[in-house]
């Protein structure tokens, strides 16, 4: 069955103009979201910890930042975009009791309303708004006339007001322009996870870590091997960012669409389809998000231990130099 999907005739901005939206958190999708809804002509306050650089940012792009629980107690709707990790704590401790009955708790990934971490106290819907994009493309799409597609949902029994509500959100920062696809917190959590974990980072990672080790040790120049298996990685994403698998195939040379063919199930293989089966049964049933939120209770050491060793790898050592070198890119040192 088809998506539903919502465009700017679909929402009425309107309906946000005698509302005051809470923006807590002034991070990737934070400051963007807020920028937004201020050129859009919204009521914005910002919520952001004083002393850190996101409050100096929010300063510099205008905006006058409150604690946590003051920004929530001024919001009609409140956004959390804080970290994944974080939300929970900060809303029981900030959030839960600065909130009326009629708000609109709002969120960017519904991973803590899923998994009960954040639960709305009586009279206060839920809603999520997600771009599908990182936050400096949410803003500078919209600066540009565009707008990054999003997501939208409801929790079970909100009102008809708080999706339209939500459609109005989507409009201030511009989603709209690009398309709002109608889910469930359910569906939006779980896909996402699952992207992350089997594709977008774990899976693509992977692969290319192992393909850059399996050429230098056997024996081919590192250089070589970041330029095949990490480099020109970019190239064939971009095509398929514009026309899919078809337009990847019919644009590279006739011997490496046979070589995907018959090479490229030998790699995803029924071992590895067997594996991402494994990794979502561990998404639906909230393995990883027991897994990943007792991490953080306990300080994330064996998270941090593990970004420490592969921030280290002959990958990454080759792949700094070689972009210092390529004056064309925007090359970014971590």
């Amino acid at each position: 069955m088809p998506a539903t999907i919502y465009y700017d005739n679909d929402a009425d901005l309107s309906l946000l103009k005698d509302k005051t939206v809470a923006i807590l958190g002034y991070g990737s999708q934070g400051h963007a979201q807020a920028q937004n809804l201020k050129d859009s002509g919204c009521n914005v306050v910002v919520g952001q910890r004083p002393g850190s650089a996101n409050y100096d940012l929010a300063v510099s792009h205008g905006f006058e930042p409150l604690p946590i629980a003051e920004a929530t107690a001024r919001g009609d709707l409140v956004n959390i975009l804080l970290p994944d990790e974080v939300q929970g704590d900060i809303f029981r401790n900030h959030v839960r009791e600065n909130l009326s009955e009629g708000n609109i708790l709002m969120c960017s990934h519904g991973f803590n309303v899923h998994f009960g971490q954040v639960e709305p106290p009586q009279g206060v819907d839920a809603l999520l708004v997600a771009p599908k994009g990182p936050g400096h493309l949410v803003r500078s799409e919209y600066e540009a006339g565009g707008g990054v597609p999003c997501l939208i949902a409801v929790s079970d029994g909100a009102s008809e007001e708080t999706k339209k509500l939500g459609l109005a959100y989507a409009k201030g920062i511009g989603g709209t322009r690009g398309g709002v696809i109608e889910t469930t917190f359910e569906e939006e959590t779980e896909t996402d996870l699952f992207g992350e974990q089997v594709v977008l980072c774990g899976g693509v990672s992977e692969l290319v870590k192992a393909a850059f080790d399996t050429l230098v040790e056997a024996g081919y120049q590192p250089e070589m091997a970041y330029f095949e298996c990490m480099h020109e990685l970019k190239l064939i994403v971009d095509l398929f960012y514009q026309g899919g698998l078809n337009y990847m195939r019919y644009s590279v040379s006739n011997t490496a669409e046979f070589g995907d063919y018959s090479r490229g199930p030998r790699i995803i293989n029924d071992q590895t389809r067997q594996e991402m089966k494994k990794i979502l049964a561990e998404i639906q049933d909230g393995v990883f998000a027991r897994e990943w939120i007792l991490e953080n209770r306990a300080g994330a050491p064996a998270f941090k231990a593990r970004r420490r060793r592969e921030r280290s790898h002959l990958l990454e050592e080759v792949g700094l130099r070689l972009r210092g070198l390529m004056s064309w890119i925007d090359a970014k040192e971590v």
